[in-house]
């Protein structure tokens, strides 16, 4: 019984601190530890992207500001952005290597902006290319240009963790939700009863089982659905 107590426990654990609700959930209602890897590193391609794509516009707002302190220094646009982009902490500095080579030798900047801009997170990039090439065509200003887009990129980025921080408490009721079977048979167990045995030796209790999993998952994974709606909503 400690044995069981322990495990549950330990259940409880990984499903509050682990992946998502839903990607916990359905891990263990897979029967194949090879289609459970599957799943593990599926959800860890979709958890990394998003963290490139914060990363990258970050980075994008740096280079923003460096490009500004560089024209405003008297730099032509080329070295500044040459100068800007070597002195970011960019997530794929080899992307940018390009950018500041055909900005060097004078070749066209907004298409190799373009280039490098990832498909996530790279808004930024691909704002900073529509400056280079308006100011090329129409001779605008460009530090007055990227100013503006910098500023605006960090209202969007400070609007998106505004929306994040007010999306923690369901992320962390979902959480809580994911533990309550698990708590539920440790209580029954730290009161001398004996669920597992109802649970997997008799038809009744496997059928409560059954009906109790389905009904957790698609509760998490509702829930779950309902966060990533309101995320891209306030990106």
């Amino acid at each position: 019984m400690h044995l069981i107590a322990v495990v549950l426990a330990g259940v409880a654990g990984w499903l509050w601190f682990g992946p998502t609700p839903a990607s916990a959930r359905l891990l263990g209602l897979l029967p194949s530890p090879t289609a459970k890897w599957r799943l593990s590193r599926s959800w860890y391609r979709q958890a990394r992207p998003t963290k490139q794509a914060a990363a990258w516009r970050a980075a994008s707002i740096e280079l923003c500001q460096g490009i500004v302190a560089e024209l405003t220094a008297g730099r032509t646009p080329g070295d500044a952005l040459s100068r800007a982009i070597s002195s970011i902490d960019a997530p794929d500095p080899a992307a940018l290597k390009p950018v500041a080579v055909v900005a060097h030798d004078g070749g066209d900047v907004a298409a190799a902006l373009l280039r490098a801009a990832p498909p996530a997170g790279g808004e930024g990039l691909a704002r900073l290319a529509a400056c280079w090439q308006i100011s090329v065509t129409v001779g605008g200003g460009l530090a007055s240009l990227v100013e503006r887009v910098g500023t605006s990129l960090r209202e969007m980025e400070a609007h998106r963790q505004d929306v994040s921080a007010q999306l923690a408490g369901p992320r962390a009721t979902a959480r809580l939700l994911a533990g309550l079977p698990a708590l539920g048979l440790l209580m029954a167990a730290g009161l001398g009863m004996e669920p597992l045995p109802f649970l997997f030796g008799t038809p009744a209790g496997f059928a409560c089982l059954l009906t109790g999993l389905a009904l957790d998952a698609t509760g998490l994974w509702w829930t779950n659905r309902l966060v990533l709606k309101a995320e891209a909503a306030g990106s």
